[in-house]
Parts: C-alpha cells; sequence; structure tokens
C-alpha cells in the first residue's frame, strides 16, 4: 500500500510540475491525466494520451511524458498503442542512438507471443529508424523477423501492415530494387488514407517514385494498379506531371509519344541513362498492343508487321517476340522458317479511353456477327420446317 501511495503521489507531482510549466492550451491534459489514472480508466486514458499527442503544442513534452508517466502503467494499456504512442513520442528525439535506444528499449518489454501485431510494429518502426542511420544490414534483419511474424498472423491491423510494407519499400528504394519497392509501395499506400496519412509532399514524392520504378522495374509491365491510384493525381500542376504521360503512353504501347516526350528526358537523370531498356520496353507494350487490337481468330502475325508496329528493324523482330514470351507477356509460339509469329494470349491490363472505345467496337461487331449467325439459324429452321 506504501509503494502504491508512493507511485501515486509521485505521479501527481510530476503531472502538476509540468502543467505549470506548460501552455494554458495543454494544462487541462494534465489534470485529465491523472484523473484518469487514479481511477485506473485506463482505456478512457489512452484516448486522451492520443489526443494530446495530436495537439500542435505537444511535441516537446512526448519522450518526457513517455518515459515518466506512460511507463508507470504501459502494461495495463493495450499493447499496439501502446507501442503507437511510443513510436510517435520517438520522432521527437534528434539524437540517432537516442532514438534507437528509446525504441530497443520498448521493443525489450514487449511480448512478442502475447502482443505479435505490437512487435512487429515496433520492429518495423525500429527497421525504418535503423535504415535512415545506414544501417541497411540491421534493417533487413528486422524486416525478415517481422515477415516471419506477419506471415502466422490472421486479420492484422492495417497501420501494422502499413509499417511493414513502409518500411520494405524504402528499403528496396535505397538499393534501387525497382520491382519490389513497386510492390511493396502499392501495399502501404493500401494499408494509408493517402489524404490523411501523407502531407502533399510526401504524396508528390511517393508517385514520383512510383512512377519511376513503373518504367524501370525489369518484370513490370502492367500498371494498371498504379494508372487507376489517386496517388498519380499528385503529379498534376508538378515539374513531374509529364511523367503521368509517359506512364500512359507505355500503358498504350505509343511508340510516337514516347518519342515525342524525348526532350523531356534529361529532367529525370534516372531515365534519361536507361533510355535503350525504355526503348526496349515501349516496343514490347507496342506488341502487346498490335496483338490486343486483333481479334482472337486473328493474331498470327508476320514479322514485317510486327516491325512496323514496333518501329524495330526486322532482323530485332525475333528477339522482341522471345524476350515477350519469356516475359510470359503473351503466350504463343514462333514460326522462323515463315518469319510468323503464333500468339494464343496477351497479358491483360488497364486500357485508356480510347483502347475501351476499340474494344466497344470490337464487341459491337462481335454480337452483329452473332445476329447475322442467329439468322442464318433461324431461316434455315424455317426452310427445313416448311
Amino acid at each position: 500500500m506504501t509503494s502504491m501511495s508512493l507511485d501515486r503521489v509521485d505521479t501527481a507531482a510530476y503531472l502538476a510540475t509540468v502543467a505549470s510549466m506548460a501552455p494554458p492550451e495543454l494544462q487541462g491534459y494534465f489534470e485529465k491525466f491523472r484523473r484518469q489514472y487514479d481511477r485506473k480508466l485506463w482505456h478512457q486514458l489512452t484516448l486522451t494520451l492520443e489526443d494530446f499527442l495530436s495537439h500542435p503544442l505537444s511535441p516537446p513534452y512526448h519522450v518526457d511524458l513517455f518515459n515518466n508517466f506512460v511507463r508507470e502503467f504501459e502494461s495495463k494499456l493495450n499493447q499496439l498503442k501502446l507501442v503507437e504512442i511510443g513510436v510517435r513520442s520517438s520522432k521527437q528525439i534528434d539524437e540517432p542512438n537516442e532514438i534507437l535506444t528509446f525504441l530497443i528499449s520498448l521493443l525489450s518489454r514487449l511480448s512478442k507471443t502475447d502482443a505479435p501485431e505490437a512487435y512487429v510494429l515496433l520492429l518495423s518502426s525500429l527497421a525504418h529508424a535503423k535504415l535512415l542511420f545506414g544501417d541497411t544490414e540491421g534493417t533487413r534483419v528486422d524486416m525478415e523477423e517481422s515477415a516471419k511474424i506477419l506471415d502466422e498472423l490472421d486479420g492484422v491491423e492495417p497501420s501494422v501492415h502499413a509499417a511493414y510494407y513502409g518500411v520494405a519499400a524504402d528499403y528496396y528504394k535505397a538499393k534501387a530494387d525497382y520491382v519490389p519497392y513497386y510492390k511493396n509501395s502499392l501495399l502501404y499506400l493500401a494499408c494509408v488514407d493517402p489524404v490523411a496519412d501523407l502531407s502533399p509532399e510526401e504524396r508528390l514524392v511517393r508517385a514520383h517514385d512510383l512512377g519511376v520504378s513503373a518504367l524501370l522495374g525489369e518484370t513490370i509491365y502492367n500498371f494498371g494498379e498504379l494508372l487507376i491510384h489517386p496517388i498519380l493525381e499528385s503529379l498534376d500542376n508538378s515539374p513531374h506531371e509529364w511523367l503521368k504521360e509517359l506512364l500512359f503512353t507505355f500503358n498504350e504501347g505509343n511508340i510516337g509519344k514516347f518519342e515525342s516526350l524525348g526532350p523531356q528526358f534529361p529532367r529525370e537523370p534516372i531515365l534519361q541513362e536507361n533510355y535503350p531498356f525504355l526503348r526496349q520496353k515501349i516496343c514490347l507494350m507496342a506488341l502487346i498492343e498490335a496483338v490486343f487490337k486483333r481479334s482472337a481468330n486473328n493474331r498470327t502475325m508476320s514479322f514485317q508487321t510486327i516491325a512496323e508496329e514496333t518501329r524495330l528493324p526486322r532482323d530485332e523482330v525475333e528477339h522482341l517476340v522471345m524476350k515477350a514470351l519469356s516475359l510470359k507477356l503473351i503466350r504463343g509460339s514462333l514460326d522462323q522458317v515463315d518469319e510468323k509469329a503464333h500468339i494464343d494470349w496477351v497479358q491483360p491490363r488497364v486500357l485508356s479511353r480510347l483502347q475501351i472505345g476499340a474494344l466497344a467496337d470490337r464487341l459491337t461487331d462481335w454480337i452483329n456477327r452473332l445476329d447475322n449467325v442467329d439468322s442464318f439459324v433461324k431461316s434455315n429452321t424455317q426452310l427445313f420446317t416448311a
């Protein structure tokens, strides 16, 4: 009893001292903290703490409040909420080693077994801190442990997945590994509200990086998920607006438009450096578009036709088709003697308005032909009946 009473007096004294030095706008919070702590209203206290952390005048008090108040009852709180409060508080620490010490200390007090979601959220946040301070190996190790735990969990909170996918995307960005960056970044955006959770500057950077990774990713030939994502709107009226146009140009396989955007490439050095790769990629996209435009029973194409559609020399067509087959962009076979490609299937993708219009025309033609067949069958049936 004596120990509990002493703790309560110390906590009350701490809150009273901090409140006396705090701006008037914050003083009411500290009295509310004291009342809810005394009455052991842990859920209500959690909500008050979250409200306090969101107040624009509160950041200077985050770390001190966590260390001298929250730690007194942290075992009573929902552990996921505790970690969210701890991670938000850690963002107010300037010294790298102190941030790592703060997060590692909190991690040591968590149970991986009893609170796996909280553990993953904190471990992912720790991995992100290590990445910012140049410890990529430490980041990789923490990411792998987080992924292993997540694989065994069902119904994970979006904030936990967001923390993991967020650090994974940034890790692969640091390594200039475009394909996993693209995938993890889109998964991250699926777990957050970009408008509420990201600043306009962060949305612009994310949209830019996704665009570049889509273009430079060696196995990314379907931009559909990105093209329909609201994040791309961040590029509008920005210096990177042309990048959005370039993405749609690739999706359409429009080589003429690609070439017309050539003068823009020096604005993005990484794209300029990889121009030969992008040239090959747009040729592959043009091949996909050429196949898509044809009806299913008219997809045998001569090398000459493919050369015209992709603006390639005829002697490079065979290599292009083989590349498309190896990437599984199309399925079919090559007739090297007759110099023809027999294509059975083409990778589906998001369509532009023009492509949708062309598809609608083809559907109309197909319906008309069905009507003709139906009329033919009916007329012949009447003849036989008569």
